[in-house]
């Protein structure tokens, strides 16, 4: 197999057509060409505990060093065998709702995964199925199956199924996992938070947890695929493999992150959508979490747990790495542009950039400004692509589900809506 760059952009958290609420056109040749557009080198197969996707990865993808391969006309392309599974179950007297990804070595350690599952229920309605199974016990059986099977709290913080979430997630990595907790090597930091907010957390730090990023795509589309992503080093000359990227999970020594700003993330402040109410942990405090609108209950974010998780204990974090914090390209030309982002003039200035400088993250991270004016006559939009490479984009904060919206100016407080 083809030897790949130093760095490789990795996006391990997808999702496939079989799961709920995505996109009926996710096969892998989509995923594979906009992979490439989108400059992401190594990609999660999603949902191997769905019969009909896995019996399509068995057919199309080559296996070589726990990499499996697909092979189209413009060469090849790599996948790690991943999934993602909830986890519904009571524990201490509460409701635990637990999103978990987990990647495995081989199609005979996946085989054995669905015999599992398929004694506790089914897996065949839904690519991310779920399962009245605990954190802890889950774990336990991962390990009896295959050591190298890698189990990684998804979307760490969202309220509804973060390990660490609002709703119904955990105080602590201990407390979920248990005596099992030495099998934890990572989290996904989920589009709501970022490395330096969980870096505040004492128990990451002294376990020294890695902090992952990956996309949980529901679309193949770019301002999905690879939205988050890790960056994973590879040796020149050395050829990819499971265990490569299985040791720089486990060892915290991978290279770092592509993160969006968590104000973009649909659980980042403290709100109700159906109120159109949102407010930041200060301010959530002070009316002590109910909703000024409706009288309810607010549904507590990202933001506030952070803040509330770390006041625990002081971190002193020794893993922390880089990370850039980038909007996909095509939100930065619906900004600059005032369309939306599928629409036909944002893909009419999008594919020129892709088919100049080769890939987006090329024009997101490392093109300079003289060559962007060169090909975008626009000097907002070049201004604006240049300002989002710094994380220099203001963005409106999402909440309750709703996504922050980028902003050319200031966030301007309206009353006490924000």
């Amino acid at each position: 197999m083809m030897n790949l760059q130093k760095e490789l952009f990795a996006d391990l958290h997808i999702h496939s057509r079989f799961s709920r609420a995505c996109s009926k056109d996710l096969n892998l040749a989509n995923l594979v060409k906009w992979a490439r557009i989108k400059g992401i080198g190594l990609l999660g197969t999603g949902d191997f505990t769905h019969p009909e996707w896995l019996k399509e990865l068995k057919e199309n993808l080559k296996e070589e060093n726990g990499i499996f391969w697909y092979f189209d006309s413009d060469g090849e392309f790599p996948f790690i065998l991943s999934s993602e599974i909830s986890l519904v179950y009571t524990d201490n007297g509460k409701g635990r709702r637990v999103h978990l990804v987990y990647l495995a070595p081989s199609f005979e350690a996946v085989d054995k995964i669905n015999l599992f599952l398929d004694k506790k229920g089914r897996r065949d309605y839904d690519g991310r199925p779920i399962f009245n199974i605990s954190c802890r016990d889950f774990a336990a059986e991962m390990e009896n199956i295959d050591d190298k099977i890698e189990i990684i709290p998804a979307h760490a913080w969202t309220p509804w199924f973060g390990i660490f979430g609002s709703k119904g997630g955990y105080d602590s990595l201990g407390e979920a996992f248990k005596d099992k907790i030495y099998r934890i090597h990572a989290i996904e930091t989920g589009i709501s938070s970022d490395p330096a907010m969980n870096w505040k957390i004492k128990e990451l730090a002294e376990k020294n947890i890695s902090i992952v990023s990956f996309s949980d795509l529901h679309s193949y589309w770019p301002w999905r695929l690879g939205r988050e992503a890790t960056i994973f080093n590879l040796e020149e000359g050395k050829k990819l493999s499971y265990d490569l990227i299985l040791e720089q999970i486990r060892e915290n020594n991978f290279s770092g992150t592509i993160e969006t700003d968590p104000a973009y993330g649909k659980y980042h402040y403290d709100g109700h959508a159906n109120c159109g109410f949102s407010f930041p942990p200060s301010e959530t405090k002070k009316i002590k979490g109910i909703c000024p609108i409706c009288k309810k209950p607010l549904t507590i974010g990202v933001d506030y747990r952070v803040e509330e998780l770390s006041s625990l204990g002081i971190a002193d974090y020794f893993g922390k790495k880089k990370y850039y914090t980038i909007l996909p390209l095509h939100e930065i030309i619906s900004l600059a542009l005032g369309i939306g982002v599928s629409s036909k003039g944002c893909w009419n200035v999008y594919n020129p950039l892709i088919e100049k400088f080769g890939n987006e993250f090329e024009i997101l991270l490392n093109a300079s400004r003289e060559k962007i004016a060169e090909a975008v006559k626009n000097e907002l939009l070049v201004d604006l692509i240049i300002r989002n490479r710094s994380g220099d984009i203001n963005v409106k904060p999402g909440y309750d589900g709703v996504y922050g919206v980028p902003l050319i100016g200031k966030i301007e407080k309206q009353g006490k809506l924000f």
